[in-house]
């Protein structure tokens, strides 16, 4: 299963990056709701271990997520992340790591058809993948930018750019917008120079892929990105794109979310 194979290279991007920082910088505040790298890879190593445990023991799963409801009905996710995994600094980082790159390796065995629970719906394994790859690269902007660093991209990223256009119609649906019957034409530059297309729609969105993930992945506001973006519609979907499930999330205020001076 390739998307496992990415979600193991995305991991390891961000490793390297974090593997790099001393003890107290683990504390540092990012510009994502003031949440600090301790709260990122908490975040990321809970959910991974949800993940794995959907395909290994789903009924484990179904108990995990009993407990987490309670937490998100109260407003208390976050608390409730932070009472399972008590790790910190780099111990943390040793856990999340180590399941990581156990979980991108044992994955690509698995059948991509195979059906998991989740939050809502069953997923595929490989959409589950890709989930989880676009919540380490989205996620991980936020300790780049907070490093003034620019990650290495990859073509992996066409995972998240899967993700973004096909959460077309969840993007208006959970802000309480009318769908459109049209889909925007989509014309994006990859890390490698191949240029990708989806949609045929007369509206346009038109730029670098990167860009359109951090817009979909709600990590930059479009209008601190270079897209063409082309029509009523098409720009309405880019104020409200959100290619992740939950309830509706604002895109970040323009000149919030940037890259700081290393």
């Amino acid at each position: 299963m390739q998307q496992a194979a990415d979600f193991l290279e995305e991991s390891e991007v961000l490793i390297k990056l974090v593997s790099e920082l001393d003890e107290a910088q683990f504390d540092m505040p990012t510009q994502f709701k003031g949440w600090t790298i301790n709260d990122i890879l908490v975040h990321l190593h809970f959910w991974n271990l949800g993940a794995d445990l959907s395909l290994n023991d789903p009924d484990a799963f179904t108990t995990m997520f009993d407990e987490l409801f309670g937490a998100l009905k109260a407003g208390k996710l976050r608390d409730h992340e932070n009472s399972k995994i008590k790790e910190r600094g780099r111990e943390l980082l040793s856990l999340w790591s180590d399941l990581s790159k156990d979980m991108g390796r044992r994955w690509q065995h698995v059948d991509p058809k195979t059906r998991v629970k989740w939050a809502g719906p069953d997923m595929s394994v490989r959409s589950s993948m890709s989930a989880r790859q676009m919540e380490v690269w989205a996620h991980g902007q936020a300790i780049f930018d907070l490093l003034g660093k620019d990650r290495p991209e990859g073509d992996r990223i066409r995972n998240i750019v899967m993700l973004g256009v096909n959460a077309f119609g969840w993007s208006h649906k959970v802000h309480g917008l009318e769908v459109p019957e049209e889909k925007p034409t989509i014309s994006l530059k990859s890390p490698s120079g191949e240029t990708w297309v989806y949609g045929d729609g007369e509206d346009r969105i038109d730029g670098n892929a990167v860009e359109f993930c951090q817009v979909v992945t709600q990590t930059r506001n479009v209008a601190d990105t270079a897209l063409k973006v082309t029509g009523t519609d098409a720009l309405r979907w880019m104020e409200n794109a959100q290619c992740f499930a939950g309830p509706p999330n604002r895109p970040p205020a323009p000149g919030s979310r940037y890259k700081t001076k290393a």
